[in-house]
């Protein structure tokens, strides 16, 4: 019979180094979309300017990052 042995490690997770967050923004009325960012506040600025023309105010926000697993 075959014996299973199993080792766990430790790990933890980081943003990868070198790498940038994207920042994304959807308008949940119509579909516009802002242009994605690293700069999150021009994101928002984008969101802002929309309502004003449109009066649209809810958006969804995606926030994207590259993961580094290593062990720990």
């Amino acid at each position: 019979m075959a014996h299973t042995v199993m080792r766990y490690e430790k790990h933890r997770i980081t943003q990868q180094p070198n790498t940038d967050v994207t920042l994304e923004a959807k308008c949940l009325t119509c579909g516009w979309e802002a242009s994605p960012s690293a700069d999150g506040a021009a994101v928002d600025v984008e969101c802002m300017s929309h309502t004003g023309r449109t009066q649209h105010a809810r958006f969804k926000r995606l926030c994207t990052s590259v993961a580094f697993v290593e062990r720990a």
